[in-house]
């Protein structure tokens, strides 16, 4: 079970599976919701148990973002079409026992930082 929360706690969460697939986006979409870049790991909706005033942006045609309407925090991304939801790293409580697998829509990245950790980009 891992557990976590927006930054002023009014969003809690708890992920009731090992969360999988975690990795760092570098789009456009989240550098621009996140102010820098977003990591986060994917686990099945049904395992997951949300409380609190979640607000969703549609971002898209193919996905929406949940985020805490009161400090801003960017915990969520969902597909539409998909029975998972990825979940924001940083929101974790710690040890997470969480190891960075891979970085994606890396052409999309800011030219202000550079990737060399070595690990795989798509």
């Amino acid at each position: 079970m891992t557990t976590g929360r927006c930054l002023c706690g009014d969003i809690t969460f708890t992920v009731n599976t090992k969360l999988t697939d975690a990795s760092v986006c570098h789009c456009g979409q989240c550098r621009k919701q996140s102010g820098h870049l977003w990591a986060s790991a994917v686990a099945p909706l049904a395992e997951v148990e949300i409380e609190g005033p979640v607000h969703w942006y549609e971002a898209s045609g193919r996905a929406k973002r949940g985020f805490c309407p009161r400090c801003g925090s960017f915990l969520f991304w969902k597909a539409h079409d998909e029975d998972t939801i990825g979940i924001a790293l940083g929101a974790l409580h710690e040890p997470t026992g969480i190891t960075l697998e891979r970085h994606i829509f890396t052409a999309d990245k800011g030219d202000y930082y550079e990737i060399t950790d070595g690990l795989p980009q798509r």
